[in-house]
């Protein structure tokens, strides 16, 4: 069989996923920062992982996020032999904004790119999930479908097959922080209540209804308004050094509202305007600084492609 290309080159953006009230359900792709990837199509069988970073992550390809997507990608393609990555990564692990997601998810997109795009963007996502399964325990695709898809992504159900709504959004300053501290996915996941009241539930059917029709319409004021958590933030936010500082100063400022993202320890911030967005940043460094936290701020905007494909 004669492939596109023998090589590829990938960009795969951070994400942000949840968005406050959308557990699991809904995520959007940051324009900065983004991991670079290079996939080679080999005769050698298998997957081979190079790291170009000094994170130190696993170079066994079942133990490593594009590894465990690649290779359920190679069992639906069985006439590629084997296939070469190389990773640098931007977007540090453990950071809250996709970095495992990122790799996943640039990993499918690269090697579709190198087979003629065969599969589709559902088939992508199931893929790149088993590359979550490894880094969470758990196959989610709040940040994978945003990576893949670009823009604002809801997954309406991941079983049998990957069901997901890309919804134009307006358009939307994000401002992100992240501060040097670790929060494990599995461990944000574990402190989680299995139960939750009624009440509690329906307040968050009706944010993230609201969410959804406030992105559709363009209605920044019902945005604002529907990013409210009742059920996860609650708990995930004691392990996060400065979170109320920071929600409360960015409010001030005149975000539309965030919280944490994906798992943390990152937090993000919604704008409408550059200028607030720039205020939010101001807000979120005031913070850290005062807490004696080493950190990074993004600010950036909303990524509308996804993971991009460059051919060499």
């Amino acid at each position: 069989m004669s492939f596109s290309s023998n090589t590829v080159t990938v960009l795969a953006p951070a994400t942000v996923a949840n968005v406050v009230c959308g557990f699991d359900v809904l995520g959007f792709a940051l324009a900065e920062p983004h991991d670079e990837m290079h996939l080679r199509l080999t005769d050698e069988p298998g997957v081979h992982i190079l790291n170009d970073d000094d994170f130190g992550l696993p170079t066994v390809p079942a133990r490593n996020v594009a590894g465990a997507a690649l290779l359920a990608m190679l069992r639906a393609a069985p006439e590629v032999t084997g296939v070469e990555v190389r990773i640098r990564k931007h977007i540090r692990p453990g950071s809250g904004i996709g970095s495992s997601a990122a790799s996943a998810a640039g990993a499918v997109v690269g090697l579709n790119a190198l087979l003629g795009g065969r599969f589709s963007r559902p088939e992508l996502v199931e893929f790149a999930m088993y590359g979550e399964e490894v880094a969470s325990g758990v196959r989610h695709a709040d940040n994978i479908a945003p990576a893949i898809y670009g823009g604002v992504t809801l997954i309406r159900a991941t079983t049998p097959t990957p069901d997901i709504v890309p919804l134009d959004a307006p358009p939307l300053f994000v401002t992100v922080v992240h501060p040097q501290i670790e929060v494990k996915t599995s461990d944000a996941r574990r402190i989680l209540k299995q139960q939750v009241p009624l009440q509690d539930a329906i307040r968050q059917w009706g944010n993230v209804g609201a969410l959804v029709a406030g992105l559709l319409q363009h209605d920044y004021a019902l945005i604002g308004r529907a990013l409210e958590d009742v059920i996860i933030e609650p708990v995930r936010s004691i392990l996060i050094p400065g979170f109320q500082q920071v929600k409360d100063g960015s409010h001030a400022a005149g975000a539309l509202g965030g919280g944490i993202s994906g798992s943390g320890p990152s937090l993000f911030m919604l704008s409408q305007h550059e200028a607030t967005a720039q205020a939010v940043a101001d807000v979120m460094r005031d913070t850290y600084d005062r807490l004696g936290l080493a950190y990074y701020v993004y600010q950036t905007t909303i990524n509308k492609t996804g993971c991009q494909v460059l051919t060499n």
